[in-house]
């Protein structure tokens, strides 16, 4: 089946889920690009370029994915995320560039690496009046080398719906039954795209459970999010895409220099104490306004030190005071900013 060309940087999320399924069996040419046995790339991107029209929505990025790592891919609107996604799942053609995925070109790949690549759409609508059970068992007859169907239900903690119709699970069930039906043809990379939109917080940190079990299983993850604390509890390594281009690439802790940026001291002065009294510490102390006081410091353990024994020599009780390192979000807020 020919990939259909679009100007339309956002396809279809059901007609890309039937698809997923329908291209399974689709007859494709053989890859003319592949990476050695030993290589330890799930995906690899060199000079990745596309365009609408005359709009360059990626403009030659460079990137890697490791075996069995999960690896969150962040940007803004517009960004590229969906057009380098879909390059990656075989549905766009590219302008130019090279992509090796499991080891294929997915522009020419067939029905045998299609069934080692699973999708969890942003929204799908799986057979309504079918029950669990039956909806995965029909998924599975997709592929050549399906899981166990009672396996899936069991990893995807749904073995107590199975007998349920799919139309009347909840928001977060749903979203379960979701990943069952890409993991039933035992993929060894999966593309998880905003897996836990419009969740509550207790069925968030559920699914975040789920998607370290994947990984526990040897799955390789490219997760695609607009939440930066889901990036920062599930990623190995975070990409930046911002205007076409890869702003920023490392681990939640170091990525954007965020491991040596300057760490934020604030605290209230009592009655009676001004800033003069506060004691000398490396890093620049700034009056933040209302007796506020905010020291910025390369290193704030020795300056707590100091500031501690200071306030408990005077009965100083400090009781707001708080110590505050860039989060990743501004991190990505600035990244994005300076490149738009």
């Amino acid at each position: 089946m020919p990939i259909a060309e679009s100007n339309d940087p956002g396809a279809d999320d059901v007609t890309a889920h039937v698809a997923v399924t329908t291209r399974a069996h689709a007859a494709a040419p053989a890859s003319v690009m592949s990476v050695s046995p030993n290589s330890q790339a799930a995906i690899r991107v060199r000079e990745l370029r596309h365009s609408y029209g005359g709009r360059e929505a990626l403009r030659g990025i460079d990137f890697e994915v490791a075996r069995g790592e999960i690896l969150a891919f962040l940007g803004p609107n517009g960004a590229g995320k969906t057009t380098t996604v879909e390059i990656l799942e075989g549905f766009r053609r590219r302008r130019g560039g090279e992509v090796s995925v499991l080891g294929e070109d997915p522009e020419r790949a067939g029905p045998a690496w299609r069934a080692r690549v699973g999708v969890v759409l942003q929204s799908s609508q799986p057979e309504r009046m079918l029950t669990v059970r039956e909806c995965i068992a029909l998924y599975a007859g997709y592929y050549p080398a399906p899981l166990d169907v009672d396996h899936v239900l069991d990893l995807v903690g749904l073995t107590e719906k199975a007998g349920q119709r799919c139309e009347k699970l909840s928001g977060g069930q749903q979203r379960r039954l979701d990943v069952a039906l890409a993991l039933i043809g035992d993929p060894e990379l999966i593309f998880l795209d905003e897996p836990t939109t419009g969740f509550d917080p207790s069925a968030r940190h559920m699914a975040w459970n789920m998607v370290r079990d994947l990984r526990g299983l040897g799955k390789t993850i490219f997760l695609t999010t607009h939440f930066m604390d889901e990036a920062e509890a599930l990623a190995d390594r975070i990409l930046i895409l911002s205007a076409g281009r890869i702003v920023a690439s490392g681990t939640p802790e170091t990525i954007g220099d965020r491991a040596s940026a300057a760490t934020i001291i604030r605290f209230t002065l009592p009655e009676d104490v001004t800033h003069d009294d506060v004691p000398s510490v490396a890093g620049t102390m700034t009056d933040g306004g209302n007796r506020r006081v905010e020291i910025s410091t390369q290193d704030p353990m020795p300056a707590l030190g100091v500031l501690a024994s200071w306030a408990a020599q005077r009965g100083y009780p400090l009781a707001d005071i708080s110590v505050h390192r860039s989060s990743l979000e501004e991190i990505y807020l600035r990244l994005t900013e300076e490149a738009s």
